[in-house]
């Protein structure tokens, strides 16, 4: 049996199989609300066969949108609007996740195919961004942040929790926090973006304080018996990468101690002049060490879009889960085309509702 098409469960809840769509930002939310384009996109991944569908990075706080296009649910109206998604994902067999994040200093951006670079300073649509440091990130990214007070800290904490709670008032199965690509949290834990020499700053322990504040707050709401789950960066590919790993494995034990479920096994994204070795499923044994030294489920995502790929990281125990991205925008269906490749024969029919499976199993 293909290791791909097993059920994974965590606390109460079975996906399906081993496949999951990671968050992947639309930019089609008006105002922070999400609209039929969302839940068109959702839905028609998990009736693809998905085991667990992630809805895009949404934001807890308005200035912390990655662009002005980005979903949010810092309050009720935001979040009602998610009810449709969240009942179609289900509907069609999948488990529907969502992904809380904050932006940081990465915040007030253009849409990637619009110039991925800061909104100008004089244009009305953007907003002045916030960071551990007031430091930029560089490169197209240009827009110095506004140094975080200890209440700012505070506040973005308890944004977090909000928006955890309406996520599960709304429906939603599988929490994500979003620790990672050099957004707000991530920078944080990052040497090249943090410098404040208070209790956020400085050694391992001050500059982890955020993530494990933010963590434990959330872990306080979020019911026991679901999955509540990270997206961390843990390492940079900046020539630091073993000390930085190293550090990154602790934190991740210490979430595990806390409560944290499964890590979702990704990149810091801090520094614009990283060099990153992209390959098909290179984080595939970061993320296996990850797993082995931290005692906890892991996934990934990053180059796993070709079946044998994602079967064998299953199969050779790198991952439990595997983030597959681009490969569902160009085929919603991604899982129907994983079984036929695999040559699984129940599942490949067993992933498409009948109405599909009928026709195609005809031909």
């Amino acid at each position: 049996m293909s290791a791909l098409f097993q059920p994974f469960t965590l606390k109460d809840i079975t996906l399906r199989n081993r496949i999951a769509v990671p968050p992947m930002c639309q930019y089609r939310a008006v105002d922070g609300l999400v609209n039929d384009w969302h839940l068109q996109n959702y839905a028609g991944m998990a009736r693809g066969g998905a085991g667990l569908v992630i809805v895009e990075a949404t934001a807890v706080a308005p200035e912390g949108r990655i662009t002005p296009d980005c979903a949010g649910i810092w309050n009720d109206e935001l979040a009602q609007a998610f009810i449709p998604t969240v009942r179609a994902i289900k509907q069609h067999g999948g488990v529907p996740g969502i992904q809380i994040a904050h932006a940081g200093r990465k915040a007030s951006a253009n849409n990637p195919w619009e110039g991925d670079d800061h909104i100008a300073n004089d244009d009305p649509r953007g907003w002045q961004t916030i960071a551990p440091s007031p430091i930029a990130f560089g490169a197209n990214l240009s827009k110095q942040p506004q140094e975080m007070t200890l209440d700012d800290i505070a506040r973005v904490r308890d944004d977090f929790v909000a928006a955890a709670r309406r996520a599960l008032e709304v429906g939603f199965e599988w929490l994500e926090l979003h620790f990672a690509h050099g957004y707000l949290a991530q920078s944080f834990f990052s040497e090249h973006s943090n410098q404040r020499t208070d209790a956020y700053g400085g050694n391992y322990e001050n500059r982890s304080r955020f993530l494990r504040e933010t963590f434990a707050a959330v872990r306080e709401v979020w019911p026991a018996h679901l999955p509540l789950t990270m997206r961390f960066g843990v390492l940079e590919f900046d020539g630091n990468d073993e000390q930085t790993l190293t550090e990154s494995i602790d934190l991740t034990r210490r979430f595990k101690e806390g409560g944290l479920d499964l890590l979702s096994v990704s990149i810091g994204f801090n520094i614009p002049e990283a060099r990153i070795p992209w390959a098909p499923a290179f984080m595939g044994p970061i993320a296996e060490r990850v797993r082995r030294e931290a005692g906890i489920p892991v996934a990934s995502a990053w180059g796993f879009g070709e079946p044998h790929i994602a079967e064998k990281a299953v199969q050779d125990g790198q991952l439990d889960l595997v983030m597959v991205g681009k490969a569902h925008l160009a085929n919603p269906h991604w899982a129907y085309y994983a079984a036929r490749e695999l040559k699984i024969e129940k599942a490949s029919w067993a992933t498409l509702p009948a109405p599909y499976a009928h026709w195609l199993a005809r031909y």
